[in-house]
């Protein structure tokens, strides 16, 4: 339905455990409900977030050709997680690495797949990993490669994200705190001689007639307890993860930040802050709403589509405006 209203990419979250709602609630595979989506829609970009924690480099490089092939060009992405979640590990049997083992591990795994992809008979040699004399066909269709996006705020993440991937996608945060991310990030990537990067950041959008309707639906939002069925796993992921500032029992109520993005009001007043972004040189927003399908709906039809018959477009598929995804 997405595809239909508007958006343009979709990033398909993987975790074995529900951090939301509580370990024990249903969660679905990321890469088998990849496939399924590659099959059966068009256009619509396919994040796909992987842990390589969780998988081999080789064979997340063939299971994601085949994916890509399915897909057609430019079509899937892999959002490259270092993990976070200690419990969901040893729920798992895998052992868990401290912060910085986690990025060095993710360095090496990078160039695994970036080398499978684009090689014949690839071999490495590394702490984490020994492959030797690697063949794999098909190779994807995407070239070079699928895009390969990342996020992080350690110094550790910013320096693998600039060197080794192709977008930096963001916590939520106000335009300006962006702006002053992507002027750091571009000036790693600068001092590497790299191109542009794509910038991407999240943002919850309530989006209401007045803005007191917005304020009534953000109250509701955030009214959450240290009970709730996620908390722990919130504690967990504040332990687990290297953050550029605090956040409170009110950010926990959505994932990622995304309350800090601000996209929340009226029509007028979240149109007006997405146009914010595109001029700190944000290029995807990754929306988060709740109900999905009912919130998904309501902005395609406030803000998508009356930006499409207004604006040259600010949000479209191809061109260098802010994409729309969810």
């Amino acid at each position: 339905r997405s595809e239909e209203i508007g958006f343009d990419l979709t990033l398909i979250a993987e975790l074995s455990l529900n951090d939301i709602k509580g370990a024990g609630a249903p969660t679905l595979d990321a890469w088998s409900t990849a496939a399924a989506l590659a099959a059966v829609t068009k256009r619509l970009e396919l994040m796909v977030a992987v842990r390589p924690t969780f998988h081999n480099p080789a064979l997340l490089a063939k299971q994601s050709a085949n994916i890509d092939g399915i897909a057609g060009p430019g079509r899937l992405s892999l959002n490259v997680v270092s993990s976070w979640w200690a419990d969901e590990a040893k729920k798992c049997g895998l052992h868990f690495e401290t912060h910085d083992d986690r990025y060095a591990r993710t360095s090496e795994w990078l160039d695994i797949v970036d080398g499978i992809w684009k090689q014949d008979h690839f071999s490495y040699s590394g702490k984490y990993y020994q492959v030797e004399d690697s063949l794999m066909q098909p190779k994807p269709i995407t070239r070079p490669r699928p895009v390969i996006y990342a996020g992080g705020e350690s110094e550790a993440a910013k320096e693998l994200i600039a060197e080794k991937c192709d977008a930096y996608v963001m916590h939520g945060d106000p335009p300006q705190r962006i702006r002053e991310k992507i002027a750091d990030i571009s000036e790693r990537r600068e001092r590497k001689g790299l191109p542009r990067m794509t910038f991407g950041v999240a943002a919850f959008s309530i989006v209401r007639d007045t803005e007191r309707e917005a304020k009534r639906e953000l109250e509701r939002i955030t009214d959450v307890k240290q009970s709730a069925g996620g908390y722990d796993n919130y504690q967990q992921w504040l332990a687990g993860t290297s953050l550029d500032r605090k956040v409170s029992l009110e950010d926990y109520s959505v994932t990622n930040r995304g309350l800090a993005s601000g996209l929340v009001g009226t029509p007028a007043q979240v149109q007006e802050r997405v146009a914010e972004f595109e001029d700190a040189g944000v290029d995807l927003l990754l929306l988060q709403c709740s109900p999905q399908l009912e919130e998904m709906e309501r902005f395609a039809q406030t803000i998508i589509q009356r930006r499409d018959r207004t604006v040259e477009p600010l949000i479209s598929m191809q061109s260098g405006g802010v994409k729309s995804t969810v």
